[in-house]
């Protein structure tokens, strides 16, 4: 499994470019977004990647960072999303967007990528609302999606377990987070936020 890449930019295209490590050129599939920011030919680039592997095909897709990459894994563990369609999604809306719009249920920001109808917006936002926490920034706000696997996701997790809404999990952990720092343990973190969310 190809995780990550470092070598310079020998050439872009539309959908994906190709990487020389080595002497050895990978080509890499990612979104728009993350292909205009790569630079100029024979600059050093970093991506995140994903291999995907199928009967009929193996493809490497990049991404300009971890967050794109989470976001890019839950897209394509919704029924009828696709490398393509995820990347076409990730094209259109950066992670921060894309958690926001699910959080707050905006199927038409996430209908404007190209490839997905109503039906698929609707689809994505039901499926993701649970799997993709978003921390709070400030009253009312959204902000960045919280790394799946972490002890912030599996505390907004255990909160919204308890019957508290997703926003109301996702604030409470996010204070809580900010008090005892980021190395806290899951068990401490969920103590702190339940008698944030409880106030």
């Amino acid at each position: 499994m190809i995780a990550k890449l470092t070598g310079l930019l020998d050439s872009t295209a539309h959908d994906h470019a190709i990487i020389d490590v080595g002497g050895v050129g990978y080509l890499v599939f990612a979104s728009s977004r993350t292909l205009s920011n790569l630079g100029a030919s024979g600059e050093k680039v970093v991506l995140h990647t994903e291999m995907q592997v199928s009967e009929t095909d193996m493809r490497l897709i990049g991404f300009a960072s971890a967050s794109e990459r989470n976001g890019f894994r839950l897209l394509t563990s919704v029924q009828g999303v696709g490398s393509k369609v995820a990347l076409a999604i990730l094209s259109a809306l950066n992670p921060e967007e894309l958690a926001r719009a699910v959080a707050q249920g905006d199927k038409a920001m996430i209908a404007r990528a190209q490839g997905v109808g109503p039906k698929l917006a609707v689809r994505i936002c039901n499926e993701l609302k649970d799997k993709m926490g978003v921390i709070a920034l400030g009253p009312g706000g959204m902000g960045a999606p919280v790394p799946v696997g972490s002890h912030a996701a599996d505390a907004v997790s255990a909160l919204q377990n308890l019957g508290f809404k997703p926003a109301e999990a996702a604030r409470a952990v996010a204070e809580a987070e900010g008090e005892l720092g980021e190395g806290a343990s899951l068990d401490a973190l969920v103590r702190l936020a339940l008698k944030k969310a409880a106030r």
